[in-house]
């Protein structure tokens, strides 16, 4: 039996796996590090995963956007400019993505994702409170957050986390408003991206739209169980959907 042109395991496969990326973007980030290589090892070429997996992405980071300026977690004049830069980063990085050999990018792929997977594992946790800044606002404004924007506009997977390190790291903000402002960023860096991606026509609409579908349930799933599960299992379990998806991958090719 087939759906929408791929075989109906493969459609409800990548709806759960929608889902459960949903549930782990809103809980700790990293949600593509599970969709992309899905949606890879699905047999969808690897540039029109990219630009699916930003179709499907973007819903999860535009509702948690909406909602951090809703609440006030995050103020619209302090990251306008963080927010373009971001935007220019990752508009660049997909419009050079799309000169790429696809056999290229389906070799870097998993190199990346064990890096990630590493990242995640070894990394130290991030501290609650507020610190001191150890690079100016302009130069983390012109240099760090575009160069982040880059990376999402050629890759993608663990950027919101990318962006809530660097902001504890090299702007001192606690955890928790490193996490709102980066919600933003990454909106911003999967906008851009995707947009370039569908004047390129490479998206697959109608997987597209039943990831969307299983991302919202996933981020809804989230949204109630955020303040009722430790972080550090989040991390592992992170850990342990990557690298189950890189073992999928490699015995897949």
């Amino acid at each position: 039996m087939e759906l929408l042109g791929y075989p109906a395991e493969i459609v409800i496969f990548l709806f759960f796996i929608a889902a459960i990326a949903g549930m782990i973007d809103t809980l700790a980030g990293g949600g593509g590090l599970i969709a992309l290589p899905a949606l890879i090892m699905s047999g969808v070429p690897p540039l029109y995963a990219l630009g699916t997996n930003k179709l499907q992405g973007s819903v999860g980071t535009a509702t948690a956007s909406l909602i951090m300026f809703r609440k006030r977690r995050v103020n619209w004049h302090d990251v306008k400019w963080l927010m373009l830069s971001a935007l220019i980063g990752s508009t660049m990085g997909t419009i050079a993505l799309q000169f790429i050999n696809t056999e290229v990018l389906t070799f870097v792929v998993p190199i990346v994702l064990f890096c990630i997977a590493v990242y995640f594992l070894i990394s130290p946790t991030p501290r609650q409170d507020k610190g001191e800044a150890k690079i100016s606002n302009r130069l983390y404004r012109n240099c760090i957050v575009p160069a982040i924007g880059w990376y999402d506009g050629m890759f993608g997977p663990g950027t919101g986390s990318f962006f809530a390190m660097a902001g504890v790291s090299l702007r001192g903000h606690g955890l928790i408003d490193a996490t709102a402002i980066a919600k933003t960023l990454n909106f911003s860096t999967n906008i851009a991206s995707l947009i370039v991606f569908l004047f390129a026509g490479k998206v697959v609409w109608l997987l597209g739209a039943i990831m969307m579908t299983g991302q919202m349930l996933g981020a809804w799933a989230g949204s109630h169980i955020l303040f009722k599960i430790n972080p550090a299992y989040l991390r592992v379990l992170v850990v342990i959907m990557c690298t189950g998806m890189l073992l999928k991958y490699f015995f897949s090719v």
